[in-house]
This record gives structure tokens, sequence and C-alpha cells, in this order.
């Protein structure tokens, strides 16, 4: 449920001006469902989650918001 809420919130932070969309929408629910999904030892929440925080992360970069 967190990876699908943040994949979501991942293709509105793609959009020019949206990207601090990624600090509050995508990064912590995708940590979140990190945690989760590794606790349920689901896979593939697993690697829903670890594939959206790392294009979160990477658009930050991209944008400077992560240094």
């Amino acid at each position: 449920m967190f990876g699908i809420l943040a994949a979501l919130g991942l293709l509105l932070g793609f959009l020019p001006f949206f990207g601090w969309l990624n600090w509050i929408f995508v990064l912590p629910p995708a940590v979140l469902g990190l945690i989760f999904g590794a606790l349920a030892r689901d896979r593939g929440a697993v690697t829903l989650n670890a594939v959206v925080a790392v294009l979160g992360a990477l658009r930050l970069m991209l944008g400077g918001g992560v240094i």
C-alpha cells in the first residue's frame, strides 16, 4: 500500500516545480514500505519500494534537492 501511494507521488514529483513532493509524499512512505515489506518478507513490496525510493532520490539529486 505504501509503495503504490509513493509511486503516485513520484509521478507528480517528476513534473517541473513539483520536485519538493518527493521529500513529503515519496521518500517517507517508500522507506516505511521497505521496513514493513522486510518485516513481512514480501519480496514484491520490497522491490517496489526500493525502486520508488531510488527514483525519488535520483530526481532530488538531479533537481538539486539533495547535495
